[in-house]
This record gives C-alpha cells, sequence and structure tokens, in this order.
C-alpha cells in the first residue's frame, strides 16, 4: 500500500525545489517594478475602464509584464517540492490548496456582490488563491516544524 502511495505520488507534477527562489525573486521583482510604474503614471490597464486605445499600447504591455511576473512567481512558489516530499506534505498541500479555494470564493462572491469594478476582482481572482495556498502551506509547516522541536526537548 505505501509503496503504491509512493509511486502516485511520483507521477505528480512539481517544480525542482530550486525553482521556489526564482518565483521568490519574480515576486519581489514585481513589487518596485508595479511602484515604479506608477511613480511613472502608468496605471494599471484596469483602472482606464474601456477605452479605444490600441491593445497592445505601453501601459498595457506594462501590466502584461509585471502581472505575469507576479503570477509565474506565485505559482513557482506555491508549486514547488519541498526537500522532502512526503504523505504528511502531500496532505498538507492539498489541505491549504482546498482552504485556498474556498478563501478564493468567498472573497470572489463578496466582492462580486460588493464591489461595481470588474476588472480588479479579475486581478484579485489570479493572486489570490496562489498567495492563501503558499500561506497557509508555509504556516501549517512553520507549526508541523516547530511541534517537532518542541517534543524532542
Amino acid at each position: 500500500m505505501v509503496n503504491q502511495t509512493l509511486q502516485i505520488m511520483k507521477n505528480h507534477f512539481l517544480f525542482p525545489y530550486w525553482c521556489r527562489y526564482i518565483g521568490w525573486g519574480s515576486i519581489i521583482a514585481h513589487v518596485p517594478l508595479a511602484m515604479l510604474g506608477r511613480a511613472h503614471g502608468i496605471n494599471s490597464v484596469l483602472d482606464h475602464g474601456p477605452v479605444a486605445e490600441p491593445l497592445f499600447n505601453g501601459e498595457h504591455l506594462f501590466f502584461i509584464c509585471t502581472t505575469l511576473l507576479m503570477s509565474a512567481g506565485l505559482f513557482l512558489v506555491a508549486f514547488a517540492r519541498e526537500k522532502i516530499e512526503d504523505e504528511q506534505i502531500w496532505q498538507i498541500r492539498l489541505n491549504s490548496l482546498r482552504w485556498a479555494i474556498y478563501i478564493n470564493y468567498i472573497i470572489l462572491i463578496a466582492s462580486l456582490i460588493l464591489i461595481n469594478d470588474t476588472g480588479h476582482i479579475l486581478e484579485l481572482n489570479l493572486w489570490v488563491p496562489l498567495a492563501f495556498f503558499i500561506i497557509r502551506f508555509r504556516w501549517v509547516i512553520f507549526r508541523l516544524n516547530h511541534s517537532i522541536k518542541e517534543d524532542t526537548k
């Protein structure tokens, strides 16, 4: 049974452990780039609403690049392997993903009811599931490691 479970686990696709560092670098690089863009008057394309401008103007390309940078970073951090991938890590990963979807839909439904601007809802819906998954997954791993250290004292 355990051997069969390990065989199934090997078939799941996760990025190598080192991709986590590329992901964190992308996330960290996104923040100053977005702030620099806003400082130079490049607002989010979503701030303008429907406009009769060409689709791939400078602001739109900047928005696409920074959004892809952040999304790719969150994706790499969320789905990179741990140093030790075992059944407990897989269970924590699955549970965190379930909670991320729950939270995402709660926020999505609340924002559809309370917010009139659907463009920001799209951007929110793009990042919240991965961000919440990463936060919850790391928090549970931290608590698990902390409890193991407490037990060994």
